[in-house]
């Protein structure tokens, strides 16, 4: 299959290799540049093309060794050169990815692109659970909502219309604000025996599942001494059946390597 491009954003999923779409596998097999974020794991990297530019532009967690600024230009400058470049992004480009600006930057130099969405963390952690994130009964919506604001601490919600709408929240890198986020959905009427999940390292080795509720959780949490990225869901579509499932152990296996179809030259 050709494409009339050579940029390329792409979607890495949660972390787990086997959870990479095939179109996501054959473009980093056929890149010459990757640009990635640190929430993407060496189990990715290391199917990509061996001779490819790897980049690490580090944003995890608040931290970064480029600003946003300089991987744009960075990416900008990558693309000129002709070459296949990829801006690889841990879950989906377009879910709390920042793609925005990165495809700002591209548009503005008339450099065309294309984006290959990826697994996000909340439906990979759903799946890990065996928990649907809806159900007719007591969820017919989901919410995508960030935890941590750009600078820094809770993010300025309307807690009220989130209390209210009901359905499940899965809050994004809630790790480091879950006390004062859920201190704000309990005051706006929020059940402070809501159901609620921490997820860290999502489909990785590393990953720690930690049950709760709305009002339990944030204590857990500063017990567990999280290291990685937190995703924090809370609704009562958690509930299951039979109580919190306790979800078995992952065996993980290598992902086979696939057929690489030449990715065409830039128009």
């Amino acid at each position: 299959m050709a494409y009339r491009t050579n940029i390329y954003l792409v979607g890495a999923g949660p972390g787990d290799p086997e959870l990479l779409t095939v179109k996501a596998l054959r473009i980093l097999q056929g890149a010459d540049v990757i640009l990635y974020d640190s929430l993407v794991g060496g189990g990715i990297l290391e199917l990509a093309n061996p001779g490819a530019e790897l980049i690490d532009v580090g944003k995890r967690c608040g931290r970064h060794s480029m600003t946003q600024r300089e991987i744009s230009d960075l990416l900008v400058q990558k693309a000129l050169s002709g070459r296949v470049v990829v801006r690889l992004k841990g879950g989906d480009p377009m879910l709390f990815g920042r793609a925005a600006e990165e495809m700002d930057a591209l548009e503005k130099q008339g450099l065309r692109f294309e984006v290959v969405p990826g697994v996000t963390t909340a439906t990979a952690a759903a799946a890990r659970l065996k928990l649907s994130l809806t159900h007719r009964q007591v969820s017919r919506s989901v919410h995508f909502i960030t935890g941590h604001a750009a600078e820094g601490g809770v993010p300025p919600h309307d807690f009220v219309a989130l209390t209210k709408v009901g359905g499940t929240l899965a809050i994004y890198m809630g790790g480091q604000t879950i006390g004062g986020f859920a201190a704000h959905l309990i005051e706006a009427g929020a059940d402070p025996a809501l159901p609620t999940v921490a997820i860290e390292n999502v489909s990785l080795p590393a990953e720690k599942i930690t049950h709760g509720t709305l009002s339990s959780l944030p204590k857990l949490l500063m017990e567990a001494a999280q290291s990685g990225p937190v995703l924090i869901m809370a609704g009562e579509a958690l509930r299951s059946p039979d109580g919190l499932r306790i979800v078995e152990e992952k065996s993980f296996r290598s992902l086979p390597v696939v057929e690489l179809y030449p990715l065409a030259e830039s128009a």
